[in-house]
């Protein structure tokens, strides 16, 4: 059995009212060659209602590492916070995140831990198998069951697709791709938390784990594929009724193309008030009665010299500050009838018009920035 202190390897499982699919997944987790490597296993649940609790306390009686169970009252569907969840309880150096309706090769853990190194995150990604060949899958089964050979062979060719693309893309240093899919991906904790794990701040189906994935890049990690290595394999089930055909649909796609993206999130493993965050401020915030009202705001939070980079850089008009320092978020405050340049509205992530005596308006737009 590993102990706390010998954990390399966080395997993090969300799940929802899935029993079955969850129990293959740690068994298949038990059956991984990783070469002595100390591993832990935190399933995370959504709420359900069923035998999910049953299936964690049964695999933990037979799986050679740590296991232990997590849940959340469920609201909606929320990834996102179940995700957290199970990564607030690792121990581990490395992270691998999981969808608890797919299973692993048995070299899967092996092929994250060949390929992770410093200042890179390790992308997979999962084949499909079809509805039956899923349905003749049993727990208790698989230790006999060659389970590479299950993807189907056009899964296969979509997969090789997949990584000549992000190899591509790599070798491009493309800013935005490979994406990041959450159901199967490799991290440092480190990394994870430097960025405040996922944002909680996207409930419903899509686009949390594409927007990790720009916030690792923005502290200048590397997305790096190992679809040459290994791959997961997704037992079917009905899809989701919250997710949609089309990316573009998502609920949360408005939010995720937001401008002014911080590195580290607002509603994450932790939340970060306004007085969390780092600011760069006009020279002239004292100057005006917009200013003194961000100011009272913001009080005890950092603010950074005259040109120090800052998350948040803000000009208030009326008022003769400018942007000129680097920032992760530009943002102009302007009182009702004060005039805004052209000039600086296209450089602002962001533009809102504030009255200075409404404190409350106020706190509400500096608490939404992230």
């Amino acid at each position: 059995m590993t102990h706390r202190a010998d954990v390399d390897v966080s395997i993090l499982i969300n799940t929802f009212e899935k029993p079955r699919h969850l129990a293959l997944s740690l068994e298949s987790i038990a059956l991984q060659q990783a070469g002595g490597v100390g591993l832990e296993v935190v399933v995370s649940d959504d709420g359900s209602d069923d035998d999910t609790a049953r299936v964690v306390t049964e695999a933990a009686g037979r799986l050679p590492y740590p296991v232990r169970f997590t849940a959340q009252p469920h609201d909606g569907f929320r990834l996102a916070r179940v995700r957290n969840n199970a990564a607030r309880l690792a121990t581990g150096r490395y992270l691998l995140f999981l969808d608890g309706d797919c299973i692993l090769p048995r070299g899967h853990v092996a092929a994250f831990l060949a390929r992770r190194r410093p200042g890179a995150a390790q992308l997979c990604y999962c084949a499909r198998l079809p509805e039956s060949t899923s349905a003749r899958l049993a727990p208790g089964t698989l230790a006999g069951i060659d389970l590479d050979a299950l993807a189907p062979a056009a899964e296969l060719r979509l997969l090789r697709r997949r990584w000549r693309k992000a190899w591509w893309h790599d070798v491009l240093r493309h800013p935005t791709k490979p994406r990041l899919a959450g159901g199967n991906f490799g991290v440092w904790k480190t990394d994870f938390e430097r960025i405040n794990g996922f944002d909680e701040r996207f409930v419903g189906w899509g686009q949390e784990d594409d927007d990790l994935g720009l916030r690792l890049r923005a502290t200048g990690v590397r997305l790096e594929s190992i679809l040459d290595l290994t791959r997961s394999l997704h037992v079917w089930h009905p899809v989701d009724p919250t997710a949609t055909r089309r990316w573009r649909d998502g609920a949360n796609v408005g939010y995720f193309e937001r401008r002014g993206r911080l590195a580290a999130c607002r509603l994450g493993l932790v939340e970060r008030v306004t007085e969390d965050l780092t600011w760069g401020l006009p020279a002239d915030s004292r100057e005006t009665t917009l200013g003194r009202a961000v100011l009272r705001e913001i009080a005890g939070g950092r603010t950074m010299p005259t040109a120090g980079p800052c998350e948040i850089e803000l000009v208030t008009r009326p008022g003769r500050g400018r942007f000129h320092r680097p920032a992760e978020c530009r943002l102009v405050l302007a009182e009702p009838e004060a005039r805004v340049e052209p000039s600086l509205e296209r450089q602002a992530d962001r533009v809102a018009r504030v009255a200075p005596d409404d404190a409350a308006f106020l706190r509400a737009v500096l608490g939404q920035i992230g």
